[in-house]
């Protein structure tokens, strides 16, 4: 089992206790992550549709400035395939040029940074955990689904006109195209993908990403210069240190409104991916992370890819799966990988030009068959109704609209059913057996007419369930026998204004026909919520009876006494409802 490590908290705690022993820890886990990280980016990179350089200083600066804010060694930051396939998306179905898509990028970074740190501010992090895993795995599928459709015409040597802005309308578009297949380029992407299922095969342990980019390189170059000029593999541009400057953005307020729903999806969906992640492996080494400061990590991670030329910033699940599996001690292990990620870009930007574009986009298609998890998709379609439902509507929704409406739009959807299952009240009818304890009526018993009722109000009280609630209970009032109502609100949770409105219309509406409602054991929460509401200006206080911690019977026996003075007959029976 992975040993726990001891240098925690803050990076002067950090470096106090740091030892060479961590350091040959972090600078392995480092370099294993870097040989992945590099490739990686010029991947990601690819998906997005802008320059290969985009995706590799993204990495390195989002490594190096997570590892400064960043709490813990769990998440490593860097673009990843769902960030650059909403990416994608957005500029596809903005038809926007690259020299566009150059001048938005870093405006677009920096909203994502200022919503992500202001987020922070609030201390919003841990509304993730409301977001279901049937939209993340719809939205990741259909991601994976976009990224592989997207990177065919690059296999097949083949480019259309950007009008295509869906996957039904890439492939469409990629049948119509097939034509215009050249042969050299699809044989060179069926051997990239032999070789790099050799070496998963036989090799999983080495860097393979990078190892069959450079064996693909060497063959690329040896058919385009040696063995026929003419063929002509498509390739990328090449780039060099002196073009790698400070970009400050261009604002305008009509750019900032044209980007403003992207740059919330975009910071929402880097802040599931990433706090995710690192909540998974934090599980698995028997320790914690503070959500709120990896998020902190996250938006200045983006503020810095806006400023030099990256790409959006996210947490990676292979590169922080590879990081914590190589027993990387302490965050620095991130600012390890950044480094050697920029120092490759640095020395190796001017031979870019070698790899060959149809190669990168099979390791890219590779990529994105990885993304889809069959046995998580069974059990969600085989577990629920509302789980199958947010699943394949959030699926269907990201094959036919723009990634970051899909997100949101299943986010949605999965919270009004979530509200609709909390906003049932069921309603459970009990007596008093005869040794005073309460029990469920079956179907053969007698139903009494009490003139006395006790409905236990068990679960959620909130504007969801306000009017079921009111609704149900005048249906009981109905009762012509019943004269008083004790409701017991011990167990009520989140009262709310709504639920105020609807409990003072039912005290008025039992008054005007002439019944009686007496409220016991309310907690003191909620009788503060009874005075700013203005409830207690319909009540009587009589009618209102504390809950008493030490013996919650006290407040309901106290009520039921009440009760019987109201209807001046101690021999009355006494239905209870649990609801």
């Amino acid at each position: 089992m992975e040993q726990k490590t001891p240098v925690t908290g803050s990076l002067i705690q950090m470096f106090k206790a740091y030892t060479p022993a961590l350091f040959r820890k972090d600078f392995n886990a480092g370099l294993n992550v870097a040989l992945l990280a590099f490739p990686q980016g010029m991947a990601f990179a690819l998906i997005a549709g802008v320059p290969i350089q985009y995706g590799i200083y993204g990495t390195a600066i989002a490594a190096i400035l997570g590892s400064l804010f960043s709490g813990g060694r769990f998440i490593s930051l860097g673009p990843t395939n769902a960030t650059a396939v909403m990416l994608m998306g957005a500029f596809i179905s903005m038809a926007a040029t690259q020299e566009q898509i150059l001048v938005m990028m870093p405006v677009l970074l920096l909203m994502v940074g200022v919503f992500l740190i202001a987020a922070y501010l609030i201390k919003a992090a841990n509304l993730i955990q409301y977001v279901s895993a049937s939209v993340v795995t719809g939205y990741i599928t259909a991601a994976a689904l976009l990224i592989i459709s997207n990177q065919l015409k690059n296999v097949f040597g083949f480019q259309f006109d950007e009008t295509a802005t869906t996957f039904f309308a890439i492939v469409q578009q990629t049948m119509e195209d097939i034509g215009k297949t050249q042969w050299t380029s699809l044989a060179l992407g069926l051997v990239t993908a032999l070789v790099f299922f050799f070496l998963r095969r036989k090799l999983k342990t080495w860097p393979n990403v990078a190892i069959t980019l450079l064996l693909m390189s060497l063959l690329g170059y040896v058919l385009n210069y040696y063995v026929d000029p003419s063929l002509q593999v498509a390739t990328f541009s090449s780039f060099s240190a002196g073009d790698w400057k400070l970009t400050l953005p261009s604002f305008s307020f009509d750019l900032i409104g044209q980007l403003g729903s992207i740059a919330m999806a975009l910071s929402f969906l880097s802040v599931l991916e990433g706090i995710s992640i690192g909540k998974s492996l934090a599980a698995r080494s028997g320790e914690t992370i503070d959500p709120n400061q990896e998020m902190l990590s996250i938006g200045i991670a983006n503020i810095g890819c806006a400023l030099f030329s990256g790409m959006p910033a996210s947490g990676s699940l292979t590169r922080s799966t590879l990081n914590w599996t190589s027993h990387a001690a302490t965050p620095l292990s991130h600012m390890v990988n950044g480094v050697l990620c920029l120092l490759g870009a640095l020395l190796l930007g001017p031979y870019i030009h070698f790899i060959p574009k149809p190669s990168l986009a099979v390791l890219v298609i590779f990529l994105g068959f990885s993304l889809v998890h069959f046995r998580r998709i069974r059990v969600l379609l085989n577990t629920t109704r509302d789980d199958r439902i947010v699943f394949i509507v959030t699926v269907v929704a990201a094959l036919v609209l723009r990634l970051d409406t899909t997100i949101f739009l299943g986010t949605g959807l999965s919270l009004i059913l979530f509200l609709r299952k909390a906003a049932k009240p069921k309603l459970v009818e009990y007596v008093i057996g005869d040794q005073g304890q309460l029990q469920e009526i079956g179907d053969d018993q007698e139903r009494a007419h009490p003139q006395v009722m006790i409905v236990h109000v068990e679960g959620n009280l909130f504007f969801g369930a306000a009017e079921l609630f009111r609704n149900q209970m005048r249906l009981i009032c109905m009762d012509p026998n019943l004269t008083v109502v004790i409701l017991k609100m011990r167990n009520a949770l989140h009262f709310d204004a709504t639920a105020a409105l609807a409990l003072e219309e039912l005290i008025r509406y039992m008054k005007d026909h002439k019944r009686h409602l007496l409220i016991s054991e309310i907690r003191p929460e909620v009788y503060d919520i009874f005075k700013a509401s203005g409830i207690m200006d319909v009540v009587e206080e009589s009618n209102i009876f504390m809950d008493n911690r030490e013996n919650s019977m006290i407040s309901t026996a106290q009520a039921a006494k009440r009760a019987k003075e109201i209807i001046g007959d101690v021999e009355s029976k006494v239905r209870i409802w649990s609801s």
